[in-house]
């Protein structure tokens, strides 16, 4: 279903719908262990694609894409009187579990992630053979 959701039609060819099929799965079941209600998982998942955006279309470097995360993710624990952040959904430890979760899983890995989006690749050759 995630495959179909993020309009993957070159699975089993293309090894970068493939690992953003797995990044993105990942992700989801991470949330779940969270015990995210829905609203919660959507604006996680959010997040998650905001990041990948910034890096595949934007060619955000690692210091401005945190800096976006940053923008993105504040507000979160105050009432509405105190501040609008647009995730004010999540509490502060939730907060703090989904920064650390995003260190760990893409921006650690930031340079990976930059190859896959924006290096050029030759087309294999495949043959009957």
């Amino acid at each position: 279903k995630m495959e179909e959701f993020l309009n993957l039609t070159q699975l089993k060819a293309s090894l970068k719908e493939a690992i953003l099929l797995d990044y993105y799965t990942a992700g989801f079941w991470w949330a779940k262990e969270m015990n995210f209600s829905l609203i919660q998982l959507s604006g996680f998942m959010d997040l998650i694609n905001f990041a990948l955006e910034n890096l595949s279309s934007k060619h955000m470097t690692l210091g401005d894409n945190l800096k976006e995360l940053e923008r993105a993710m504040t507000g979160i624990g105050e009432t509405e009187s105190e501040g609008k952040g647009d995730l004010n959904l999540f509490s502060i430890e939730q907060a703090k579990a989904i920064i650390d979760y995003l260190v760990t899983s893409l921006f650690k890995h930031y340079k990976t992630y930059e190859y896959l989006f924006h290096s050029r690749r030759e087309e294999p050759v495949i043959s009957n053979e």
